[in-house]
């Protein structure tokens, strides 16, 4: 069921508490569920307080919650399960008229499928993100590093995680479509990112289709990297 504007717009008002913000904040960044004594060391606040404000988080379905572990104890006198927060994966939008560019990027998506436009859509897409990339580093040496393609890619909302020589990105920002529709959206969004990498100025870094659990479809490595 699609949510009404009121409860569209209580997921918003439940960020505007400073510390409740920052506690969601905290815990999307995180490569693992985090449990409540987490948080609130990250925070400097006590248990219960953190407690309280990642609970309103998952009322308002911005967080969702699971039973585990923080530690590598097992079995008796291993204690009681923590409860973990993680990000739900319930996408929130908001759209005052209201919008429907989703739709009509669904069944954009499912055009270029049909009449088998996917390379002219790659092609596009990969001027498109070389454009954004000459268009960042402006009259900057153009010369990007992985540090520098990770800044570029969470400012689109990639939510970049380096492990070594590799860049992956955490979330995809196409998600809902490339679910419906994965070879036709993985394909565009690794040309944009050949673009954009491109023309950032990142000689020696490719773009490479990587699929994997709880990640986007594309990383970004060093050329000789496997």
């Amino acid at each position: 069921m699609v949510p009404d504007l009121a409860e569209r717009l209580a997921v918003l008002t439940a960020l505007t508490e400073p510390l409740r913000r920052a506690l969601y904040l905290y815990v999307v960044t995180q490569r693992r569920p985090v449990s409540r004594a987490q948080a609130a060391a990250a925070q400097g606040v006590p248990r219960t307080v953190a407690a309280f404000h990642l609970d309103k988080l998952v009322e308002a379905g911005l967080l969702q919650t699971s039973q585990g572990r923080t530690t590598g104890r097992q079995g008796p006198g291993a204690g009681r399960p923590a409860v973990l927060y993680s990000r739900a994966e319930r996408q929130h939008e908001l759209s005052i008229p209201a919008r429907s560019y989703a739709l009509a990027a669904r069944l954009l998506a499912d055009a270029v499928d049909e009449a088998g436009a996917d390379r002219l859509l790659q092609a596009a897409a990969e001027r498109e993100g070389e454009r954004q990339g000459r268009e960042e580093a402006g009259a900057a040496a153009r010369c990007a590093d992985l540090d520098a393609v990770a800044s570029a890619l969470d400012r689109r909302g990639y939510e970049p995680d380096r492990d070594g020589d590799v860049l992956w990105a955490r979330n995809c920002p196409f998600h809902e479509l490339s679910a419906a529709n994965p070879p036709v959206v993985c394909g565009m969004n690794l040309a944009l990112l050949t673009g954009l990498v491109r023309g950032l100025g990142g000689d020696g870094l490719e773009a490479r289709m990587r699929p994997g659990p709880g990640r986007c479809c594309v990383a970004i490595s060093k050329s000789n990297s496997s």
